[in-house]
């Protein structure tokens, strides 16, 4: 199987910046995509931020435009997330999540990880 480690979480000031950083491990052939996603109590998992293991397309939710960057490190089978303008907003569980698509569902990715806090005060 297919294990996903996020790290890179914590507490940090309104403004300031994180970056996550998601290892993928055991059978990762096959995968196709990579995905950040978030869920702060009380409400649903969305999506922050997809890639593909090759060529360059990405995704980014709106409200994170401009903030956020998803980059990748095929040969690490490493996805890192680059938090910036950090808001109160933002307060989070993060998830890395691997598919075999590009897909757009949180029903289309096979493997999860254990999500990453981030916790952005005013």
């Amino acid at each position: 199987q297919v294990q996903l480690a996020e790290s890179g979480g914590g507490l940090v000031q309104a403004g300031g910046s994180l970056r996550l950083s998601c290892a993928a491990s055991g059978r990762t052939f096959g995968l196709y995509t990579m995905a950040w996603s978030c869920q702060a109590p009380g409400t649903e998992r969305e999506f922050v931020a997809r890639i593909y293991w090759c060529g360059i397309s990405t995704y980014y939710a709106d409200s994170v435009k401009g903030r956020f960057t998803i980059s990748r490190d095929n040969a690490k089978n490493t996805i890192n997330l680059q938090m910036n303008s950090l808001k109160p907003e933002d307060t989070a569980v993060y998830y890395c999540a691997a598919a075999r698509v590009w897909g757009s569902r949180i029903s289309d990715y096979d493997y999860w990880g254990q999500g990453t806090q981030v916790t952005v005060s005013s």
